[in-house]
């Protein structure tokens, strides 16, 4: 009797270990951040071989419903569209508030960067942040031009694979106001899909 219960438990320690190991997206195929956005749809694959703790906290807060409705407070013309502040940015949140748009985060901590190899060519998903490396939360932009010079500064963890013309189309702010959108367009919804 205490062989068989020593093997069970020795089985149920492996089990419990193998589960807490698992990450967030250890799912069949890979996870692709889908945003439907008032001018159409944006698929983009993350890419967790790169920089798995953010696309580990981006699929968290979209499965949590933190997106929807957020805005793009910052679209710069031939640079990016930024967006995914869940505290300010949230039309219809308690403490949306436009003028703080791209201030706030997640109640969550913030996660370290994870820079690698991947260069901001046109459609390529990036981790906002303040002047500290490690303080991605929730925000990311989206390139829409070359933006290789963020190479190695900024962590790189997804790319548009379909509907870049809906990034384009985002209301774009002026270049003096480093491009503060006054009436920006939004996410209407955000989930994630495994292809």
């Amino acid at each position: 009797m205490t062989v068989l219960t020593r093997r069970l438990f020795g089985a149920l320690v492996i089990g419990a270990a193998a589960l807490t190991a698992a990450p967030a997206f250890a799912q069949a195929g890979t996870p692709h951040l889908i945003l439907t956005l008032e001018d159409g749809t944006v698929d983009i694959e993350l890419l967790p071989a790169l920089a798995p703790k953010h696309v580990a906290r981006v699929i968290e807060l979209t499965e949590a419903g933190a997106y929807d409705g957020v805005v793009f407070h910052r679209v710069i013309d031939g640079f990016m569209a930024q967006t995914g502040d869940v505290k300010f940015g949230k039309t219809g949140g308690a403490e949306f508030n436009l003028a703080q748009a791209g201030m706030g985060g997640s109640d969550l901590p913030d996660v370290e960067a994870e820079f690698n190899a991947e260069s901001f060519q046109r459609g390529v998903l990036g981790a906002a942040r303040s002047q500290d490396p490690n303080s991605f939360n929730s925000q990311f932009f989206i390139t829409t031009d070359d933006a290789s010079f963020l190479d190695g500064q900024y962590t790189v963890f997804g790319k548009v694979v379909s509907g870049m013309e809906a990034v384009d189309a985002l209301e774009k702010g002026p270049q003096e106001q480093n491009g503060a959108v006054a009436n920006p367009d939004k996410i209407v919804t955000a989930k994630i899909e495994y292809k």
